[in-house]
């Protein structure tokens, strides 16, 4: 594969691919139920493209198709919501639940709230200061924003994460990603992820990673995390914390411990051993992961597979669909532990043992 090869495939996932808060809060309250709504499409099948996976805390699934609406899976069976149901658009960038068991649909276009009955459209809050905090209950959100948005239940504010001397740090300045529904510069979020103790991480496109933990951040500004030498722009689209703490940061090349007694409040460490024989010709720049419930790590790439660091070794599972690659963009746990794969061209893939399997709705 080559350089400008890499570099296209990884503009088109980046472009997408922004991952939503891993710590999201479960309903504590549950609405009315979906199954005898007026709204919606009855179909049979899930699009080519689902690029976001979701369950509910009643055990409902979602799946966010690249522009083609969102699908809500319910034991009545397969529906399909779009804008003619006054969802604000038919690209879904990411899926969160908040603890009244209301859904939120990102899209370029804006975000969408779904009581159970209705979508409706959240109105963006400006204010004349940064609206700064970290509550439990509060969701994040990175499309369609000037840098991130927090939304507290009743408003909707638009935040800027601080400015750095990028081209310090970097050696260049770094240039933005011109996608639709995220703006072209550096600090354009990503990806949006809580770690173990509530902290929320950002990712971007070209600015490296910030943690904060309510009072203040801490900056990732590392070359990896930013334009590479060859042009790539793989950007920081996930953060997931290992079994000892380190944080990894959208690559296999390096991880991250909070350390308040160094200078820039972290120590680093690289990450992993890579065989040859498992890295040739593999991407080393992961698009989504997850930590399982036994502290294993779980790590997508687009083309290259599904990779899985146990705290020791990192393995690599190919998922094909017949003989060409199936081209991976999120993963997702479920309620039960299940692992779920949403892709790019070949639907959604569901783990069974330890493989992954093409998900079919039934019928």
């Amino acid at each position: 594969m080559t350089n400008n090869s890499i570099k296209i495939f990884l503009l088109i996932i980046v472009s997408g691919n922004f991952l939503y808060c891993n710590g999201q809060e479960k309903s504590e309250q549950i609405q009315t139920g979906t199954d005898n709504l007026a709204i919606g499409k009855v179909v049979t099948e899930l699009d080519t493209q689902i690029w976001k996976i979701f369950q509910d805390s009643k055990g409902n699934y979602w799946f966010g198709s690249n522009g083609n609406g969102i699908y809500y899976l319910a034991e009545t069976g397969l529906k399909l919501f779009t804008t003619i149901d006054r969802l604000v658009n038919n690209t879904i960038r990411g899926i969160q639940e908040d603890r009244t068991g209301n859904i939120y649909i990102e899209t370029p276009e804006g975000i969408s709230k779904f009581d159970g009955k209705q979508f409706t459209t959240l109105k963006v809050t400006k204010s004349s200061f940064n609206q700064w905090k970290l509550n439990p209950a509060d969701l994040w959100f990175g499309y369609n924003a000037n840098d991130v948005y927090r939304y507290d239940g009743d408003s909707l504010f638009e935040l800027k994460l601080p400015r750095k001397d990028l081209k310090t740090a970097f050696g260049i300045e770094p240039g933005g990603v011109p996608f639709k529904g995220l703006n072209n510069t550096p600090y354009a979020v990503f990806g949006v992820n809580k770690d173990k103790d509530g902290n929320i991480w950002f990712g971007t496109a070209t600015a490296g990673s910030f943690r904060y933990d309510g009072n203040s951040f801490i900056w990732f500004g590392e070359k990896e995390l930013s334009t590479l030498p060859d042009g790539r722009v793989p950007g920081v689209r996930s953060m997931i914390q290992d079994k000892n703490g380190y944080f990894w940061l959208s690559n296999f090349y390096s991880k991250y411990k909070i350390n308040p007694a160094l200078p820039n409040g972290y120590e680093k460490l690289k990450a992993v051993d890579l065989p040859i024989e498992i890295t040739k010709d593999k991407i080393l720049y992961f698009n989504a992961g997850i930590a399982d419930e036994a502290g294993n790590l779980w790590m997508t790439t687009y083309g290259g597979g599904v990779w899985k660091y146990d705290g020791k070794k990192l393995t690599n599972l190919e998922v094909k669909k017949g003989a060409e690659n199936v081209l991976l963009v999120s993963i997702y746990q479920d309620n039960n532990g299940t692992i779920w794969l949403g892709t790019d061209n070949d639907g959604v893939y569901k783990q069974n043992g330890a493989i992954f399997e093409k998900y079919i709705p039934e019928r």
